[in-house]
């Protein structure tokens, strides 16, 4: 048996919306800007990569200049360094404990820069940036 799903039309522009990153249409008084130049590729931002956790899973993006970034999408270890005894060990991550950028996140078990997460030598700040580096650093609290 099919099931459609009726979908809201407003609710397909959210979805399948351009991420813009240029200049804004209005001015700080309210009044409009006109545009020099339409949107150029390098004005478009991507999607954010919401690192979860899970088996590695990486995704290898063309960055400009064709230069290259490592999208991890899904990760369960960790290069966690501590800095009483100035040692590195890559350990295994169990929970996300806490997230400024989104208290949801939290729920969804999501990981980017700045998240608190819980290993097995204790809880640790992600320093590395999992979307665009590909791994996952982070420094023991």
């Amino acid at each position: 048996m099919i099931i459609f799903k009726k979908v809201n039309i407003s609710m397909i522009n959210v979805l399948f919306m351009t991420i813009f990153q240029g200049r804004a249409t209005r001015k700080p008084s309210g009044g409009k800007l006109r545009p020099n130049h339409s949107k150029r590729r390098y004005e478009l931002g991507r999607e954010p990569t919401l690192t979860r956790l899970g088996d590695r899973e990486l995704r290898k993006i063309r960055s400009y200049g064709g230069n290259s970034k490592f999208a991890l999408l899904r990760c369960d270890y960790a290069n966690v360094y501590n800095p009483k005894d100035k040692t590195t060990r890559k350990v295994k991550i169990n929970t996300v404990k806490e997230n400024s950028a989104d208290p949801h996140y939290v729920q969804r078990n999501i990981m980017n820069r700045g998240t608190v997460i819980s290993t097995e030598l204790g809880d640790a700040r992600i320093t590395s940036r999992p979307g665009q580096d590909g791994v996952i650093n982070a420094v023991l609290l």
